[in-house]
C-alpha cells in the first residue's frame, strides 16, 4: 500500500479520466479569461508602446517607483520586527500561570484582532497629527508601521501560542522534573522548537504585512501602490503601472516566502543534526548549575 493511498481512496479509470477533464477544463477557462482581458485592455490602447515608454526611462523610476519601493520596505521591515517582538510577547503572556495576566493578554489580543487595519490607520493618522507626536513628514509613516504592529502583533500572538500548546505536554513535564524555571522552559526548549513549527504561519502573516502597507494609500502615505497610481496620473497609463507594481510586489512576496523556505529547511536540519545534542547538555547545565556535565 502506498503512502498516497493511505489518506484517501486511490481513483479509478474512470475518475482520473474525469478528473482529468475537470482540470482541461479550469485551464481553458482560465486562459479564456485571460485572453479576454487582453483584447479589452488591448482595445482601450493598454499595450501600446507609448504607454510602456515611461518604464524604460531611468527619471520615472528614481522620481516615482524607487520611493515607493523604499516607504514600502521601510514599514514593512518595521512593522515586522515590531509584530514578531509583541506577538511574541503576548503569545506567552497567554499562557501564563497567573489568570488575571491571561485575561489582559487575551483582552488586548482580542481588541487589536478586531480593529480592522485601515480604521485603525486613519485614527491613528488624525491622532497624532492633532497632538503633534511625530514630525510631519513621519505622521504616516507612523500611522502606517503601529497599526499594522498592533493587528499582526494579536495575529502573530495567536500563532505563538498555538505553536506552543502543539508540542507534547512531555517536554514540559520532564522539564519541570529537571528543575527548570518556567523562564528556561519556554526560553531553552519551548519556543525553540516552536519557532520551526510556526515558520509557515510567520511567513504568511510577513507576506499580509507587507501587502497591507498599501492600506497607507489612504492617508498619503508615499509607498509602491500610490507611486504607481502617480504614475498612472502623469503618463495617462495606469494599467500598465498597476502591472508594473502588481509584478514587483509579487517577487517581493515570492523572495520573502523563499527566505522563510530556506530557513525552515536549515532549522529542520540543524534540529535533526547533532546540534540537538549540544542544546540538551546546555539545558541540563543550565537546569542543574554546580554540575559540570563534561565530566564522564
Amino acid at each position: 500500500m502506498s503512502s498516497a493511498s493511505v489518506l484517501f481512496d486511490a481513483p479509478g479509470p474512470r475518475a482520473r479520466l474525469r478528473h482529468n477533464l475537470y482540470s482541461v477544463l479550469v485551464v481553458l477557462v482560465l486562459v479564456g479569461a485571460g485572453w479576454w482581458l487582453y483584447d479589452a485592455f488591448a482595445d482601450k490602447g493598454q499595450f501600446t508602446a507609448a504607454k510602456w515608454k515611461p518604464f524604460v526611462d531611468s527619471q520615472v523610476w528614481e522620481t516615482y517607483i524607487l520611493p515607493g519601493l523604499q516607504g514600502t520596505l521601510t514599514a514593512a521591515v518595521l512593522s515586522i520586527i515590531g509584530s514578531l517582538i509583541f506577538g511574541m510577547i503576548f503569545g506567552i503572556l497567554r499562557l501564563s500561570d497567573h489568570a488575571w495576566v491571561r485575561g489582559a493578554a487575551g483582552t488586548v489580543v482580542e481588541l487589536a484582532r478586531a480593529i480592522p487595519v485601515l480604521i485603525l490607520m486613519i485614527f491613528l493618522f488624525k491622532v497624532f497629527g492633532v497632538y503633534d507626536l511625530f514630525p510631519s513628514d513621519r505622521l504616516a509613516l507612523a500611522a502606517v508601521v503601529i497599526a499594522l504592529i498592533i493587528y499582526n502583533s494579536a495575529v502573530i500572538a495567536e500563532i505563538v501560542r498555538a505553536g506552543i500548546k502543539s508540542l507534547p505536554r512531555g517536554q514540559t513535564e520532564a522539564a519541570v522534573a529537571l528543575g527548570l524555571r518556567k523562564n528556561q522552559l519556554m526560553r531553552l526548549i519551548l519556543l525553540p522548537q516552536a519557532v520551526t513549527a510556526m515558520l509557515p504561519a510567520l511567513v504568511s502573516q510577513m507576506v499580509v504585512v507587507l501587502k497591507d502597507t498599501a492600506l497607507g494609500y489612504q492617508i498619503t502615505f508615499v509607498e509602491l501602490v500610490r507611486s504607481g497610481a502617480q504614475i498612472g496620473a502623469s503618463f495617462s497609463n495606469p494599467i500598465p503601472a498597476l502591472i508594473v507594481v502588481a509584478v514587483i510586489m509579487i517577487s517581493l512576496n515570492m523572495a520573502l516566502s523563499l527566505l522563510a523556505t530556506t530557513l525552515e529547511k536549515k532549522l529542520r536540519s540543524r534540529k535533526k543534526g547533532g546540534g540537538t545534542v549540544l542544546a540538551a547538555d546546555s539545558v541540563l547545565a543550565d537546569a542543574t548549575p554546580g554540575v559540570d556535565i563534561t565530566k564522564k
